[in-house]
């Protein structure tokens, strides 16, 4: 297994956004504001996944999902902005467990998460506050 890099996003960032999850079904809305809130427009049905807004997306609904199956709620995703660069930020209350990057799970198995946001994203790492556990993934601003 490997380990993810511990520390929180350098540079500094601006939140621009906040969302508050406590279930599964706060997913879909996450989705549709966070393409708003990258495009000012609205998150098209069969839309491809290869841009970066899509890809953001993408990301923030894995690692959403993860932490509301895994953590103590409630989660929270944070867009931020930083020297040209998106951050996504995902947080939840379980400080018990760290995440780990796991490449041994069969396919269809789930918890690809992590490997998706490494796969797609220019950075991803981790840290922990005094409440709660942060993964972050940053993305170009373009």
């Amino acid at each position: 297994m490997a380990q993810l890099r511990t520390s929180p996003p350098s540079p500094p960032a601006t939140e621009l956004r906040r969302w508050q999850l406590s279930s599964a079904a706060d997913l879909r809305g996450l989705r549709a504001s966070l393409h708003q809130a990258l495009t000012g427009e609205e998150l098209a049905a069969g839309e491809d996944l290869d841009e970066v807004p899509e890809l953001m997306v993408l990301v923030a609904t894995e690692l959403a999902t993860n932490a509301l199956r895994h953590g103590i709620p409630p989660t929270t995703v944070r867009l931020l902005v930083a020297e040209g660069r998106f951050i996504l930020e995902v947080a939840d209350h379980d400080l018990s467990t760290i995440p780990e990057l796991v490449d041994t799970r069969p396919m269809g198995a789930g918890g690809r998460g992590l490997q998706i946001a490494e796969a797609v994203s220019l950075d991803v790492g981790w840290y922990a506050t005094d409440r709660t556990k942060n993964i972050w993934a940053a993305f170009p601003r373009s």
